[in-house]
């Protein structure tokens, strides 16, 4: 591979990806921006063992199609959603965020605790890592559409249940529609198997390209950036996951404005 010029390899270091240097270089090399302080994982493992008590719901919400609504209405339907029992025990729901006009489209697994929390999608310290792994490719947050599997946060955190990933999975298939997006790409086994609906392992998806859809937007599937935290060393195969997804979608845009 050519030498990597210097922008590229200072996003690389903040991805936490070893960049070979002369050694003459190494000792000047300064550490990852990505090492959070320790009071920050901790707050979130307590926020992540705290389950809110289930909140009295008069009755599910009737099961009315997304497959038409525009951006408000479907926001409006999300945010009031009971279609199962997620919306007993969730803080608020997690709809998505960024450009709604966006060419990328990043698909996770579920809210975890912290998202619960705020409402958005990829925060603390998994959501620092992901916008370090956009910014190695020359994006910002701002710039791409991300949104998960579920809209509520599984109890524990704990694997969702195929009967949750159905009753969200038109929410999800609006927001697409409503993207349309040049690229999609899905990050984790659990979001991965879920879109493509298969049950591949996410070591085999890996390398691939996969396609959604009647439009058969192109898929690209990486580790998921909680899974890069706890195991640093397959972040070198996330990078090599973006270059795909970077040339997969110069591919698709070429002689495009």
């Amino acid at each position: 591979m050519a030498a990597l010029d210097q922008r590229r390899q200072a996003m690389l270091q903040r991805m936490g990806v070893d960049v070979w240097r002369p050694r003459d270089e190494v000792a000047e090399i300064e550490a990852t921006p990505l090492d959070v302080a320790q009071a920050e994982a901790d707050s979130e493992a307590q926020a992540s063992s705290t389950v809110p008590p289930p909140r009295e719901l008069s009755a599910p919400s009737a099961w009315v199609s997304a497959a038409t609504l525009d951006w408000p209405a479907l926001a409006a339907c999300v945010a009031d959603c009971t279609r199962c029992e997620l919306s007993r025990t969730r803080t608020q729901t997690v709809f998505g965020v960024g450009d709604r006009q966006a060419r990328w489209l990043v698909i996770g697994e579920a809210p975890g605790a912290e998202e619960d929390k705020r409402g958005e999608p990829f925060v603390g310290r998994a959501g620092q890592l992901l916008n370090a792994m956009l910014a190695a490719i020359g994006l910002a947050r701002e710039a791409v559409y991300i949104a998960n599997i579920l809209k509520c946060r599984p109890p524990q955190n704990r694997d969702p249940k195929p009967e949750e990933v159905l009753a969200c999975r038109d929410y999800l298939d609006r927001q697409i529609a409503l993207i349309q997006p040049t690229l999609i790409l899905a990050v984790g086994r659990i979001a991965a198997q879920n879109l493509l609906k298969v049950d591949t392992p996410i070591g085999r998806m890996r390398g691939q390209l996969h396609h959604y859809g009647a439009r058969s937007i192109p898929v690209v599937v990486t580790y998921h950036p909680a899974y890069l935290l706890r195991t640093p060393s397959d972040k070198r195969k996330a990078w090599d996951d973006l270059c795909m997804a970077l040339a997969t979608y110069r591919e698709r845009t070429a002689g495009l404005p």
